[in-house]
């Protein structure tokens, strides 16, 4: 074989390695998400840049425990708590889940349909509707080997936040100076904005898909089985589940930081502090970037949403399914698991409803960050505790590294929601 056929082969096995990860990482740099780094950009400029390289590290651990739990045990994070945790507890997750998940998803089908009135005009609602309900088809009617090489081909979309860095002017040694150096506040609006940014960055939806996916991937090939039942299959694939995440966490703030970048170079540095939502920002961006990069902000935010209400609608279903032991795979036809489609279509038609009784988009937001952040917590708490067990994991138990990189950040996201209360109370 010669050198360019080797390059070509190594791509196309590292191209493989990439799934669950790159699609949750790029998912979790939603339409919501965008609104929260502009927020942060715009209102804090560098001092901001900090924050995601901060919680990389920590991301891809607690991202790795989901990811393992799922291939190791060849279930998911609500079938693996109702087999080893009180009903409960079970129930109390998954409740808050899915309404955290649906006020999400209502905000970005809301933002999808302004981003797309802002490039071509029309009606911003009736854009949203068709938005959530193109999504809806899209998960009930094409089987989950297809539908997955489109989620990854919407990952591109991110590209766009990456690109307008090069129609904006920067100053690279204030970016280095901000971001290894940054003016840190203990000022109100500082910490609550710290805490927005790491809670949707680190956010418990992402916990549930990346450990489901990581199930269907395993009921796609039929020489797969769950690691505990094969362990000769298990450096393969843990390689590739590490692989994935530390590609897909990596590129899903490497996203974040430019977005951050560019709202902070666009907007905090021409005295434009106050944004409330991803199309504010996209609008706010025109007149001082330009035709192109406003064009490339707005896309981005429908591209991102495409990918990401699926996964916020999906998360839920695998939660319900898990905890009431239905049927559930998006390989299976809508017949086939009725339950578990019925909950993908609630969510996204609750979502779509939501955007008419004209909710304030910064409250839901910060009221969908509260819930996921109360939540996050004990569902990092269990799935360390699981990861540890050996009548859950059997051999595959986490290794040293990784139990540090999940309890840090499990301690992180406690200490967050504390910040959070504070400022609440205060």
């Amino acid at each position: 074989m010669n050198q360019t056929s080797e390059k070509i082969t190594d791509e196309q096995s590292f191209i493989k390695k990439l799934g669950p990860g790159i699609i949750t990482g790029a998912a979790d740099d939603d339409p919501s998400g965008i609104a929260t780094y502009s927020q942060a950009g715009a209102q804090f400029g560098f001092n901001m840049l900090w924050t995601v390289l901060f919680t990389y590290p920590f991301m891809v651990g607690i991202q790795m425990v989901s990811a393992r739990i799922g291939r190791v045990t060849g279930h998911g994070l609500a079938t693996n708590i109702r087999h080893h945790f009180p009903r409960s507890l079970l129930y109390s997750i998954v409740s808050l889940l899915l309404i955290a998940n649906t006020i999400n998803i209502a905000a970005d089908v809301s933002a999808m349909g302004e981003a797309l009135t802002l490039i071509v005009g029309g009606n911003a609602h009736v854009y949203a509707i068709i938005f959530g309900l193109v999504s809806l088809l899209l998960q009930i009617f094409i089987p989950y080997r297809r539908y997955v090489r489109f989620l990854k081909w919407l990952t591109l979309a991110l590209l766009a936040y990456v690109a307008t860095i090069f129609v904006v002017k920067i100053n690279w040694g204030q970016v280095l100076m901000g971001t290894f150096f940054p003016h840190l506040s203990w000022q109100t609006e500082y910490v609550t904005t710290v805490v927005a940014v790491f809670g949707t960055t680190i956010s418990p939806y992402l916990f549930f898909w990346q450990a489901s996916q990581e199930v269907e991937d395993m009921m796609a090939d039929p020489n797969a089985q769950p690691l505990i039942e094969a362990p000769h299959q298990a450096e393969v694939n843990l390689k590739r589940i590490q692989v994935d995440t530390y590609f897909g966490m990596g590129f899903s703030n490497l996203v974040a930081f430019f977005i951050l970048l560019t709202t902070a170079v666009a907007l905090h540095l021409h005295g434009i502090t106050d944004i409330q939502t991803s199309a504010d920002a996209a609008t706010a961006l025109r007149p001082i970037a330009g035709e192109f990069a406003f064009l490339l902000f707005s896309a981005g935010i429908i591209g991102t949403g495409l990918l990401a209400v699926p996964v916020l609608a999906g998360a839920s279903a695998y939660a319900m399914a898990g905890a009431f032991n239905w049927n559930n795979s998006l390989e299976c036809k809508p017949q086939q698991a009725k339950r578990f489609y019925s909950i993908i279509a609630i969510s996204t038609l609750l979502g779509i409803l939501l955007d008419f009784i004209h909710i304030d988009p910064i409250k839901a937001l910060y009221w969908s960050a509260v819930i996921n952040g109360v939540i996050s917590v004990p569902i990092m708490v269990v799935m360390m505790v699981m990861a540890n067990r050996n009548d859950v994991m059997g051999q595959f138990v986490i290794t040293p590294t990784l139990k540090l990189l999940g309890w840090m950040s499990t301690l992180i996201m406690l200490v967050a929601v504390g910040a959070m209360f504070i400022t609440m109370i205060y």
